[in-house]
């Protein structure tokens, strides 16, 4: 189960992957079959909200449907 851990409310748009970068900011790249093209070809990447999170081994950090950050227990041995 996912904890939230700031909200942000960011508004998501279609064809883009939405994730928290390393410098912990959250940010955003053109899917490659989202109809732009990837990164690779062209593609952009761009940061959407600056929060400066600082992560915690062991976790997956990411932004939810409801655009704000959470993060999961990552299953490791």
């Amino acid at each position: 189960m996912a904890q939230k851990i700031a909200r942000t409310a960011v508004k998501r748009q279609q064809g883009y992957l939405y994730f928290v970068d390393k410098q912990g900011d959250g940010s955003r790249a053109t899917m490659a079959r989202g109809g732009r093209g990837s990164k690779r070809r062209g593609g952009q990447l761009k940061k959407v909200v600056k929060i400066g999170l600082r992560k915690e081994r062991g976790y997956l950090y990411f932004l939810d449907k409801d655009g704000d950050v959470a993060r999961a227990k990552m299953a490791r041995r």
